[in-house]
């Protein structure tokens, strides 16, 4: 009779909230996994997104936010699911409680670091479109490609060169010249 595996024990909100300060972590099912610190190319291309992304919401006088890693959101909490993607849009005010949000936000942005591109490209994908993101992109510095996934209606994912225009789909009229973006990176 084969021995009786160890069950993992399952993090829980109250243990990742009591993490010591600087740990960075992402809740799988339950199961932590640590953080590696972001690239100087992968923090300077967050800073553009994220500065355009600012941008166009203010000067559309918009409801929405948007948030830099690390900024904590709560996609489920039985098993525990918490990431924390490179960039975040939310619209729905409701999903904010002044330390993260609870819920799916509406965009996200993750930036690719080198020897952990399967998280963003298989693992956060798949949690992203079950619970409810409307479009997340993959930023693929090393590839110099850009994937929009847009999960409302048809599903489209395509694949974009950095030479690209690259339309922001929850939104009518944002385009992201990814060309000038990079010509000063």
């Amino acid at each position: 009779m084969p021995a009786l595996q160890p069950q993992p024990e399952f993090m829980t909100l109250a243990q990742y909230e009591s993490l010591p300060e600087g740990v960075r972590v992402e809740v799988f099912d339950g199961i932590p996994c640590d953080m590696a610190s972001p690239s100087q190319i992968h923090q300077t291309i967050l800073t553009e997104l994220l500065v355009l992304l600012r941008d166009y919401i203010r000067k559309k006088g918009g409801k929405c936010s948007v948030f830099p890693a690390p900024f904590d959101t709560v996609l489920n909490d039985s098993p525990l699911l918490i990431v924390q993607p490179d960039i975040l849009v939310v619209c729905d005010k409701d999903k904010l409680d002044g330390k993260r949000c609870n819920g799916a936000p509406d965009f996200i942005i993750e930036i690719t670091s080198p020897g952990n591109s399967s998280d963003d490209y298989i693992r956060k994908l798949y949690y992203y479109q079950k619970y409810g993101v409307r479009e997340y992109w993959i930023v693929d510095p090393e590839r110099r490609i850009v994937s929009v996934n847009y999960f409302e209606g048809d599903l489209i994912n395509v694949t974009y060169s950095f030479a690209s225009t690259i339309k922001v789909n929850i939104y009518g009229d944002l385009l992201i010249d990814f060309a000038e973006l990079m010509s000063g990176i």
